[in-house]
């Protein structure tokens, strides 16, 4: 059954309005990993009314994804991610301009995405280099709004979830490492950019090696992060909120 738009968006219209709608709809977004925190963001931002979207991330799905990962079921194990959340997103919204990207940003790639093409810039990726590399490129590309999502393992209190300007971030692990990374480097951000993390303290690892994540917290920093870039596209490139925001999501 086909839907129109107007039908599809009538709700979000009804929050947004007219004007907000039709720059989420001429807006692009960029979501680099689509795990426990990237798929949500990624889902949102269609289900919300993106008019285009970016997804790239270079794994495929695996059975330890399924507690927490949108994409991912039984049926997907094995298929690549960013594959089967593209045609989910497809389903969703087909007049949504999706496009998959199978491969990890790093070093070796980041030559290939030119980032002022996009509007908002995401940050769902694991690795501190990567991450370090992404904010690099994007702060430097000058156009996209970037958010950021720091560590959501080991916390299973969703409303510890906060925003706050990366320099601010105190008791986050990433953070930290990240922070190290980019004085080692001589880089350190040279403008604000707001991530989401938690404040909750991590617990320890009751199984050895298996890095812990529940669905209630990792789908709720990719939903936060979602919205950052909705109201970031609304407003005219203006955030609503505080860059360091101490209060619960």
């Amino acid at each position: 059954m086909e839907c129109r738009q107007d039908e599809i968006f009538s709700r979000s219209r009804g929050v947004l309005g007219a004007d907000g709608s039709e720059k989420l709809a001429c807006a692009s977004a960029a979501v680099f990993g689509t795990g426990g925190v990237g798929g949500w963001c990624a889902e949102a931002l269609v289900r919300t009314g993106i008019g285009g979207i970016t997804i790239v991330d270079c794994d495929t799905i695996a059975p330890s994804n399924i507690n927490r990962q949108i994409m991912a079921d039984p049926a997907s194990i094995g298929e690549y991610k960013v594959e089967v959340l593209a045609a989910r997103l497809g389903r969703i919204n087909p007049s949504c301009r999706v496009t998959s990207v199978k491969t990890r940003f790093c070093a070796e790639t980041a030559a290939a995405f030119d980032l002022s093409e996009f509007d908002v810039v995401i940050d769902a990726i694991d690795s501190v280099a990567d991450k370090c590399l992404l904010v690099k490129n994007a702060l430097e590309a000058g156009k996209p709004a970037l958010f950021s999502s720091m560590g959501a393992a080991f916390r299973r209190d969703p409303l510890k979830v906060r925003t706050a300007d990366f320099t601010k971030i105190e008791g986050d692990a990433l953070a930290r490492a990240m922070r190290r990374t980019m004085r080692k480097e001589g880089f350190f951000p040279p403008k604000p950019f707001t991530c989401v993390y938690s404040s909750e303290q991590p617990s320890a690892p009751d199984v050895k090696g298996v890095k812990g994540s529940l669905v209630q917290v990792t789908a709720v920093f990719g939903m936060v992060l979602a919205s950052l870039a909705v109201e970031h596209v609304c407003n005219g490139g203006k955030t609503s909120r505080p860059v360091a925001d101490a209060r619960n999501i």
